[in-house]
């Protein structure tokens, strides 16, 4: 049978999701080892959206098949006794084989935290980018407009990155201040390579008020990434959510409460 999980991880102690060269620390390798415990037997999984080192999810979405046969509640009871403290599942449900947790999603969302204030925070340093000098959200959101809708992103996608197209739909962009923290909400059909991370970079500029608040469309025209701005660093990046066709009846995430 094919099971579909919800997964929820802290990315400051790991090197991404994909499993890599022994001895690297990575999301896939800890999950696959918790699961294959549960099942008694090797299981291999397919997610949503392959993350960065240090980036962080709520809304991870994976899937494996097996002939193991376990209730809901051993898969997530299950996993999380054998996984370690930085990665949690947070449901688990049967999907019919038609289900791909990576080719059934037809969209993605992210947010980007920023703690912006003179000192550094204890509590969010693995989660939030500080940024220390103020920053205008109203400028920030303004130039976040220009990249609503379908693009190429060469701009803002990474040298390395392998997608064939850097075509995207970015369906909503917006940045908000909630006290001493910026969010950056984006959310499109699928997303490049380092893509919000290089938003976060040239708005983070725009919100200094290094560069005015089109420089965001005159980097998207360019079609240059060696033209753009700066990365922007990992910690601050979550994936929230991937969206699936209703009859999957994939379960929503919930969001934690520092990032309400």
């Amino acid at each position: 049978m094919r099971i579909a999980l919800g997964i929820e991880y802290d990315g400051a102690r790991f090197h991404g999701w994909q499993t890599q060269q022994p001895g690297v620390r990575s999301v896939q390798e800890e999950l696959e080892r918790a699961l294959s415990q549960v099942a008694a037997r090797e299981v291999r999984v397919q997610c949503a959206g392959r993350t960065d080192s240090g980036v962080h999810a709520i809304g991870q979405v994976v899937h494996f098949d097996t002939e193991a046969r376990r209730d809901e509640r051993a898969w997530v009871l299950g996993g999380n006794a054998n996984l370690p403290f930085d990665v949690n599942i947070a449901w688990a449900k049967p999907v019919p084989d038609s289900f791909n947790a990576r080719y059934s999603a037809f969209g993605r969302e992210y947010r980007y935290l920023i703690s912006n204030r003179y000192t550094r925070s204890a509590l969010l340093s693995r989660r939030a980018v500080w940024i220390h000098h103020p920053l205008d959200e109203a400028r920030m959101d303004e130039a976040a407009q220009h990249l609503a809708g379908v693009h190429d992103f060469s701009s803002y996608r990474a040298l390395g990155c392998q997608a064939k197209s850097p075509v995207r739909e970015l369906r909503r962009i917006g940045v908000r201040r909630m006290g001493d923290r910026l969010v950056l909400d984006v959310a499109a059909n699928a997303f490049l390579h380092h893509m919000v991370r290089n938003i976060a970079g040239v708005l983070i500029a725009i919100g200094k008020g290094e560069r005015p608040t089109d420089w965001s469309r005159e980097v998207l025209e360019l079609r240059d990434r060696t033209l753009g701005g700066v990365t922007a660093p990992p910690q601050g990046l979550y994936l929230m959510r991937v969206q699936y066709p209703a009859e999957f009846e994939i379960p929503e995430p919930s969001p934690l409460s520092f990032m309400a």
